[in-house]
């Protein structure tokens, strides 16, 4: 027997941090917002357990999680804070410093693993009046057009809304129906992740090593241990991934020269594969896509969540003006305010990392030489490297006034 169909203003499909984010950002306004997702957060750990999946998460993205009731949740969950940053280059050597007390800052910003994030922001839902969790969901029909987008679930619950959006990840399911194509390549590299004891503290300091096989970064940890995320080549990822505790850290020992010491213990490992990809258009009447449904991103700044929550930030700003504009939050004049917004950004980080990657896998002596002397000059020259972390932690205002340090500052009509 057939259901009537629900309305919502907001459908959301995706219900990790960002989609999450979107809809706790989009909350009390007066619409129906509903969010799908495939399975629930996790609820619990064992205490001194740390995720594989960590994020560094900056002062923006920070602001947006205090903004929305996040972050005091987050605290209690456990979060980890890192204040100063050492990149150095395996091949010619140069290093670079970043500490936040040259911006009069407390920090750079904190080491969260995606659990905790995501948690924090369901509980909020959770308790959201105007919020529909429906988790889990498997999506078999999904329809878009200039009326309208119809949901319909395997457990046959239709949905009808007045906006999707696609917080999905890289196979968005919405980015596939709208037809929206992608550009990008893969990397022919993974991400290896685990957990490492270090003999001397960390001093609440990242550290990133660029290696010729791939950067490998060293995330500091509250409890003093330190979680490490390893991109290398295929082959030498086939081969760290195939050694055994001990063999693997002496590999890893080597690789960041024990700048911590010797590592005293390591923890399971894991391997994602990296690759860059965007979303040729990020939205189409009734629809948008926000997070690694528009972009991925190669992790070694480790951008990509707090691009998703930029995202966030702008379509909420967009959704908000057309409100207060009377204006159909679904209409492409609406979206289109959040695409200008955010998708020229996103490529020009996507660009920058992948630079940065190629620049510094690159074994050509006078390549070499040339970013050895940019690294040099960059460490001495001041305002250089404090406009770098200030655009690093977010503290310009002209972001959208989610994450923007003064949220009352004049934006764009």
């Amino acid at each position: 027997m057939s259901q009537e169909p629900q309305n919502f203003d907001l459908v959301i499909l995706g219900g990790g941090m960002v989609g999450a984010a979107l809809a706790c950002a989009c909350g009390g306004r007066g619409w129906r917002i509903a969010v799908l997702d495939s399975a629930p957060p996790q609820r619990d750990w064992p205490t001194g357990e740390v995720d594989l999946r960590v994020s560094a998460l900056s002062r923006a993205s920070q602001r947006m999680l205090e903004r929305l009731g996040a972050w005091p949740r987050m605290l209690e969950l456990g979060v980890s804070v890192y204040r100063e940053m050492h990149v150095w280059d395996a091949v010619g050597g140069a290093s670079i410093h970043f500490d936040s007390a040259e911006l009069g800052e407390p920090d750079l910003g904190h080491i969260v693993e995606n659990r905790v994030t995501r948690l924090a922001l369901w509980e909020l839902l959770e308790a959201a009046d105007d919020v529909t969790l429906l988790c889990p969901a498997q999506v078999e029909v999904l329809s878009i057009n200039e009326s309208g987008a119809r949901v319909v679930l395997a457990d046959g619950t239709e949905l009808d809304a007045r906006l999707v959006v696609g917080a999905d990840g890289r196979d968005s399911l919405v980015r596939t129906v709208l037809g929206i194509a992608t550009g990008g390549w893969g990397y022919d590299q993974r991400a290896i992740v685990c957990n490492v004891e270090p003999a001397h503290w960390h001093r609440e300091t990242a550290w990133q090593r660029f290696l010729p096989t791939g950067p490998l970064a060293f995330l500091p940890l509250a409890d003093g241990r330190c979680s490490i995320v390893w991109s290398a080549d295929e082959g030498r990822a086939e081969e760290l991934l195939a050694l055994d505790d001990a063999a693997f850290i002496d590999e890893l020992e080597r690789a960041y020269q024990e700048r911590l010491g010797p590592i005293l213990s390591v923890g399971p490992r894991a391997a994602f594969p990296l690759r860059l990809q965007y979303a040729k258009s990020y939205v189409r009447p009734r629809a948008a896509l926000v997070g690694d449904a528009a972009h991925a991103i190669h992790p070694l700044a480790g951008q990509g969540v707090n691009l998703g929550f930029l995202d966030v930030a702008a379509l909420d700003d967009a959704l908000e003006h057309a409100r207060l504009h009377h204006r159909d939050i679904g209409g492409v004049a609406t979206l289109r305010r959040y695409e200008r917004a955010r998708r020229g950004d996103n490529l020009l980080m996507l660009g920058a990392m992948d630079a940065f990657k190629r620049t510094f896998g690159n074994r050509i002596p006078p390549l070499v030489a040339a970013r050895n002397l940019g690294l040099l000059a960059a460490d001495h020259i001041s305002p250089l490297k404090r406009a770098f972390m200030r655009e690093a932690l977010g503290l310009g205002d002209e972001l959208p006034p989610l994450v923007r340090a003064d949220p009352t500052a004049d934006t764009a009509p």
